[in-house]
């Protein structure tokens, strides 16, 4: 008889791990609030690559989300992870080709952060910077963006910007090939 509730007790633990195994799975990325984006653009022949999540403002504050003087994962969910397939100049500053994540400051003025460190968004390590640069904020005339928005433009053969774009918040980084 105790064999008999032992077994039965199992079969219940069984089938409750089962339904739970189920419902995680259909959170997954998919049904996520912020989804995931990726932009890629060939500069010439290197090609720089981003995959970020892509939150909304949903009638809060840029500063509430993105807190003005603090590291920000530049995203949401995961790290904000930039690929270069060969050096660059990033901000005038060089970066060796590779995969990193891509960290900011917002404020006044932003800061871009290249950082070593591939992980959850939250883990920022400070001694795994591999290089900070300012970047000016531009916020007039722009169009207003519900999702925060990573595009390329004033494209050339050795040129192009990285926008940041959130809000009526604009600001860019020039990335050249070398």
């Amino acid at each position: 008889m105790k064999a008999l509730l032992k077994l039965g007790a199992l079969a219940i633990f069984a089938v409750l791990l089962s339904s739970e195994l189920t419902v995680a799975q259909e959170r997954g990325k998919g049904n996520r609030p912020s989804p995931n984006a990726s932009v890629s653009q060939d500069i010439g022949s290197t090609t720089v690559s981003i995959t970020y999540g892509r939150p909304g403002l949903k009638g809060r504050s840029l500063a509430s989300l993105a807190k003005p003087d603090q590291v920000w994962r530049t995203g949401a969910n995961e790290s904000t992870v930039i690929t270069f397939s060969d050096d660059v100049m990033f901000g005038g500053k060089e970066v060796k080709a590779g995969t990193y994540s891509l960290y900011t400051i917002p404020g006044e003025n932003w800061t871009f952060i290249i950082n070593n460190k591939l992980s959850w968004g939250t883990q920022y390590d400070k001694s795994e910077d591999v290089l900070r640069v300012p970047a000016a904020v531009t916020t007039e005339g722009a169009s207003s963006f519900e999702r925060f928005t990573i595009y390329f433009d004033t494209l050339s053969d050795t040129k192009a910007h990285l926008n940041l774009q959130w809000g009526k918040t604009m600001t860019a980084i020039p990335i050249t090939t070398k």
